[in-house]
């Protein structure tokens, strides 16, 4: 029971820090993998880059999402009384709101697919 309660308290940290639910985690971790994602993708095409790196920062916060959802009950006896809704919301919100700053970023060339001129 111990093992399983520590395998899961490390999936659920993993999942805490990529999901919109840590919002310091996005600058630091999540846009990185956006842009890895959307490199790779944007070798095979230069108009990939953009539309890869925004499913990849979504992905990202997806998949932290799923690792709180599916570990958080072997870590946890009990959740905490809040308004969920209103707590997932906001943070919802907040992952639009940094995928439009990756858009804006990219769109006025602080943010660029390094190798454009392959394509």
């Amino acid at each position: 029971m111990l093992k399983r309660r520590i395998k899961g308290g490390i999936f659920v940290t993993i999942g805490y820090l990529l999901s919109p639910l840590s919002f310091w985690n996005d600058a630091f971790i999540n846009i990185p993998i956006a842009y890895v994602i959307g490199f790779l993708f944007g070798l095979l095409s230069s108009s990939l880059f953009l539309p890869f790196m925004i499913i990849g920062y979504w992905i990202t916060n997806i998949v932290g999402l799923v690792l709180i959802h599916v570990w958080a009950p072997e870590v946890l006896s009990k959740t905490e009384g809040r308004n969920k809704k209103k707590f997932f919301l906001k943070y919802f919100i907040i992952s639009i709101i940094y995928t439009l700053l990756i858009i804006i970023l990219l769109k006025i060339g602080l943010v660029k697919f390094p190798y454009e001129h392959f394509n």
